[in-house]
C-alpha cells in the first residue's frame, strides 16, 4: 500500500513537469481563440485515449458507467479551469496571470485537510508559503505591475486557482473512478469547447506548422497525459506533497522559456529556484525520522 502511495505520487509529478511546458506551447498557439484552442486540445486528448482503448480492447460502455458526481467534477473541473486560463491570458499579461493562478497549490494543501483521513501539518503550511514566495519572486516580485485595466484577466486567473484546487481535492471523493474515465471527461470538454467557440468566436486557421505542432503538443501533454497522471496521483498518492511540489511548475516553465526564447537567466531566477525547492523540501521531509537520525548520529559521536 505504501509502495502504491509513493508510485502514485511520482506519477502525479509527471503532470507537474508537463504543465511546466504549458506556457511555452501556449505562446506558440496564442493566435487561436481561447475556446477553439481548448476544444482542439481536448479533442486530441480524447482521440489519444480512444486509440488506447481500441488497441487494448477496453470497453468504453463500461467506462461510461460512472456516478453523476464524477462526471460533474471531472468535466466542469477540466473545462472551467482551462477556459478561465486561456481567457485570462487573452486579457492580462502572462506574469500576473501566472502569479494569481498559481495560488492553487497552496489552496490544495489547505483544502486537503478537510478530506477524511488527511491531516494538515505545520510543515505543509510553512513549505507551501515559502514556495509561494519563490513563485512571487520568479514572476516579478515587487516589480510585478498590477493594472486595473487588466482586472477581468486577474479575476479569471483567480477563478483558475479556486477551480483547480477544488477539482483536485474533490476528486478524492470519487477515487473509485478509474483514471481512464478522464478520457471521457475530455470528450465532453471538447464538445463544450466547440459549442462555445462556434457561438462566441471566429475560427482561426494557422498558416505555419509550428502553431499546429504547438496545439498537438498541448493536446498530448499539458492538456492530455498530464490529466491522467494528475488524476492517478491525487487519488492514490500524497495530495498535500503534490500540492507543494506543484510550485515547481512555474520553475520548469521559466527554464523552458530561457532555453527556447530570448528570456535571459538572472539572479532573481536563481533566488526563486532556491526558495521553491526549499519550500518543497520542508513540506516533504519526515521531520521526526530526520530528528531521530540526527540524535542517533550525535549520540554515536558522544560515545566515541
Amino acid at each position: 500500500m505504501k509502495n502504491t502511495h509513493s508510485i502514485a505520487t511520482a506519477v502525479g509529478c509527471i503532470a507537474i513537469f508537463l504543465w511546466g511546458i504549458l506556457a511555452l506551447l501556449s505562446k506558440q498557439a496564442a493566435q487561436f481563440p481561447p475556446f477553439q484552442l481548448l476544444a482542439m486540445c481536448f479533442s486530441i486528448a480524447f482521440i489519444f485515449m480512444l486509440l488506447k482503448w481500441l488497441i487494448f480492447g477496453q470497453s468504453i460502455s463500461i467506462l461510461m458507467k460512472q456516478p453523476p458526481i464524477a462526471w460533474l467534477i471531472g468535466t466542469l473541473g477540466l473545462f472551467l479551469y482551462h477556459a478561465c486560463y486561456f481567457i485570462a491570458l487573452a486579457k492580462a499579461p502572462v506574469l500576473e496571470v501566472s502569479l494569481i493562478a498559481y495560488l492553487w497549490p497552496l489552496l490544495i494543501v489547505l483544502l486537503s485537510a478537510l478530506l477524511p483521513g488527511e491531516n494538515l501539518y505545520l510543515k505543509h503550511i510553512v513549505g507551501a508559503l515559502i514556495s509561494l514566495l519563490g513563485c512571487w519572486i520568479l514572476l516579478g516580485g515587487p516589480q510585478s505591475n498590477f493594472n486595473s485595466d487588466y482586472l477581468s484577466g486577474y479575476l479569471f486567473a483567480a477563478a483558475c486557482a479556486v477551480i483547480w484546487s477544488c477539482y483536485s481535492v474533490a476528486s478524492r471523493f470519487v477515487k473509485q473512478v478509474p483514471t481512464d474515465a478522464v478520457g471521457l471527461f475530455c470528450a465532453l470538454c471538447a464538445l463544450l469547447g466547440w459549442l462555445c467557440h462556434f457561438y462566441l468566436e471566429t475560427s482561426y486557421i494557422a498558416n505555419n506548422s509550428s502553431q499546429w505542432l504547438a496545439v498537438l503538443g498541448l493536446g498530448l501533454g499539458p492538456l492530455g497525459l498530464a490529466f491522467f497522471a494528475w488524476d492517478f496521483g491525487i487519488k492514490k498518492g500524497n495530495i498535500q506533497l503534490l500540492g507543494v511540489l506543484s510550485y515547481a511548475t512555474p520553475l520548469i516553465s521559466t527554464a523552458m522559456l530561457i532555453a527556447f526564447t530570448d528570456i535571459q537567466a538572472s539572479n532573481t531566477i536563481y533566488l526563486a529556484c532556491t526558495t521553491i525547492v526549499m519550500g518543497a523540501l520542508i513540506a516533504s521531509l519526515q521531520w521526526s525520522d530526520l530528528l531521530q537520525k540526527i540524535s542517533a548520529v550525535t549520540n554515536r559521536v558522544k560515545a566515541n
